[in-house]
């Protein structure tokens, strides 16, 4: 996983040679978890590491079997003590600190190499399918998708950093509680009426070193679900889905081989009834070029439990062509009679893609319309969506405000060096102009800006994670009228 320093980082260079930096209110952490005063105030890492990890990337020569099939998935209730100073499970996560090294000791970062393989693999033979059938073909018409007229670019007065949600001295002390000691992104959406749940990305455990997620206990995507209303101090966790005594499970297993496919991420989620959906990205390899990754497919994955278990589609996904396709890194908003789905290729440089379907045809993708030139289409699939806002755009998060009638639209520009909104009064636009909520003079190392789904109109709630921190804040951004 360290490769993805590199996509990070391009945050930082390009950033550099965008327009000037907007300056934001100093951040200013909540101490503690909600009552616990006894943490220590959290406080950014150091961009120069306390440990460099070094991936040596070793060539390997396999036989792709395929992925491996579902087998028995383990689960288990945990309940949190009642006073949330107490660490429930020390024995699991109350480890002592090595002693200082010598390196550690001079004032320089320990470095420490770490071979690990690149995959080179040969196609396997032929082998029945055992899957359920694929969803009946849809043929949706053509029809009229007018845009509507452009809004004002947002207006954003203070912005401020409300909390650390996960890791150490977080609100949520997810160390403690979900051996979550590092992960980032922090994907929300309302699971439930009064619930809110949010997926992370790579999450390591005991070992924990920034940058990047590195550490032992990798898992690919972790999720947490909170119901407390007031964001001012925090989004705070009730419960995360666990399979183990104080320990977060990975809710979408990845193959974890590098060049085959390395991990799978959550880009959005969203609830129809009680079914819950979760967009995702099949990562086939981090690289070392600034802002860019390569992707095997996006995909949609399902759970019909509240999200305790989950099921890839084994039809709803987007093959990645030549690294070219879009709807590799998608975010799915259910509105109307419709969820819309706004897409950008792989990499965090591409332009924004967007399609509709019927609620009820979410996994069938012959029933998807393109927006291409003023209509909704299913000519030319995927390859058609014209642009609706045009690059570099990476990390894309879209909620449509139902209290103003108006979407909002969140990612990283990484020729601006910010996480931007912008707002439209109708999915395809036109999209305003872009505003500056975080900048990279005061978050180096700066990527996501998903919107939690309770902001209000005036308070924009969203998470950013930084590749020093590898951990999830929540921020705040209020919206000038």
């Amino acid at each position: 996983m360290a490769v993805r320093l590199f996509a990070a980082v391009g945050t930082v260079v390009i950033g550099v040679l965008g327009v000037p930096p907007v300056v934001h209110a100093a951040p200013a952490p909540v101490p503690g978890i909600g009552p616990c005063a006894t943490d220590p105030v959290p406080a950014h890492a150091s961009l120069v590491p306390e440990t460099l990890e070094v991936s040596v990337p070793y060539p390997v020569v396999t036989v792709d079997p395929g992925a491996s099939r579902p087998g028995p998935v383990q689960r288990t209730t945990m309940m949190l003590p009642a006073n949330p100073c107490t660490d429930p499970c020390p024995d699991l996560t109350d480890t002592p600190a090595p002693p200082p090294s010598l390196l550690r000791r001079l004032g320089l970062p320990d470095v420490l190499v770490s071979p690990k393989p690149f995959y080179f693999a040969l196609p396997p033979g032929p082998s029945p399918h055992t899957g359920p059938p694929p969803p009946a073909r849809q043929h949706p018409p053509i029809e009229p998708g007018p845009q509507s007229p452009v809004r004002a670019a947002p207006r954003i007065g203070r912005v401020s950093e409300v909390a650390k949600e996960t890791g150490a001295n977080s609100v949520n002390r997810t160390d403690k509680r979900w051996q979550v000691y590092g992960t980032d992104l922090g994907v929300s959406w309302e699971s439930a009426p009064g619930e809110v749940a949010m997926a992370f990305g790579d999450t390591v455990g005991v070992g924990f070193h920034p940058p990047g997620g590195m550490g032992q206990d990798w898992r690919s995507n972790v999720l947490a679900f909170s119901r407390n209303r007031d964001l001012s101090h925090g989004a705070i966790f009730d419960r995360m889905v666990t399979d183990d005594r104080c320990h977060a499970a990975e809710l979408l297993d990845s193959r974890k081989k590098d060049n085959i496919e390395i991990t799978t991420i959550p880009t959005s989620g969203f609830a129809i009834g009680s079914r819950q959906y979760l967009s995702y990205m099949s990562i086939r390899t981090w690289t070392s070029a600034p802002g860019t990754f390569f992707t095997n497919y996006g995909g949609i994955a399902y759970s019909d439990d509240h999200g305790q278990t989950w099921t890839k589609d084994p039809y709803a996904h987007w093959d990645d062509i030549f690294g070219l396709a879009n709807f590799q890194v998608a975010a799915m908003v259910p509105q109307g009679d419709y969820v819309y789905m706004f897409g950008t290729p792989n990499t965090r440089l591409g332009s924004v893609g967007l399609a509709r379907v019927r609620r009820s045809q979410v996994l069938n993708t012959s029933a998807y319309q393109y927006w291409h030139e003023g209509s909704w289409t299913p000519v030319g699939g995927s390859a058609s969506a014209t642009p609706i806002v045009q690059g570099p755009a990476g990390e894309l998060s879209v909620r449509y405000d139902a209290a103003r009638n108006v979407w909002q639209m969140s990612y990283l520009d990484t020729a601006k060096g910010a996480i931007v909104l912008r707002e439209a009064n109708s999915p395809q636009g036109v999209w305003s102009e872009s505003t500056p909520t975080v900048n990279v003079s005061l978050y180096p190392e700066l990527y996501g800006g998903f919107i939690h789904p309770w902001s209000t109109g005036s308070d924009l709630y969203f998470t950013i994670s930084t590749w020093s921190d590898y951990n999830v804040y929540l921020m705040r951004a209020q919206l000038e009228n």
